[in-house]
């Protein structure tokens, strides 16, 4: 073998495999790639750790410096009062106040409100209800075996798995739209 030559076995090729879909497919930044990379070799972490590890992954911006296991402030009264943390908090969820996916939540319900999509609390209700079933789903299929496993399948999970169901709601829309009509092939919003 040549010095421009190198070998690269199984674990190679499932590493750049795992940075090019969190790059390509998920939109992470090198830097979002270099923390998860990080936390699937932390040997000790538990499945909440591994969840927060990838969702500040998930979340990071390209220009987000790593948090160095920092939590939110866990005093709630640092934290403003807003919708979102109204809604989860009437749900009965456990979600940290200062989670920044409730700010992500904030901003796309004020959208909608300001899109005039009549997204009250009670359609957002029902919407809760059915991803509450997905959360299920996707902490359930999470391996219990090793924290690199669970890294690796809550982030590829949530990454891949997004615009599938983002695909399955079009499709649930197509067939609802449909089967509701009186005929059935007039509705077809499809080609």
């Amino acid at each position: 073998m040549s010095r421009t030559q190198a070998r690269y076995d199984a674990s190679h090729v499932e590493r750049l495999t795992l940075v090019r879909a969190l790059t390509e497919v998920g939109g992470l930044s090198l830097a979002a790639v270099r923390r998860v990379l990080d936390a699937i070799e932390e040997p000790d972490l538990s499945l909440l750790d591994v969840m927060a590890v990838a969702q500040r992954s998930l979340l990071a911006g390209p220009d987000t410096p790593p948090e160095d296991g920092a939590e939110p402030s866990c005093d709630p009264s640092d934290v403003p009062d807003s919708r979102s943390r109204r809604f989860v908090a009437d749900r009965g969820w456990q979600v940290h106040p200062g989670d920044p996916v409730l700010d992500q939540l904030d901003a796309a319900w004020e959208a909608c409100d300001r899109a005039g999509l009549g997204l009250d609390e009670e359609r957002m209700g029902r919407y809760a209800d059915a991803v509450e079933q997905i959360g299920r789903t996707d902490v359930g299929s999470v391996p219990r075996t090793s924290p690199q496993a669970a890294v690796r399948q809550v982030v590829l999970g949530t990454v891949l798995v997004d615009p599938v169901l983002a695909a399955l709601r079009r499709l649930a829309q197509q067939h609802v739209a449909v089967s509701s009509s009186a005929s059935p092939r007039s509705g077809m919003l499809g080609p």
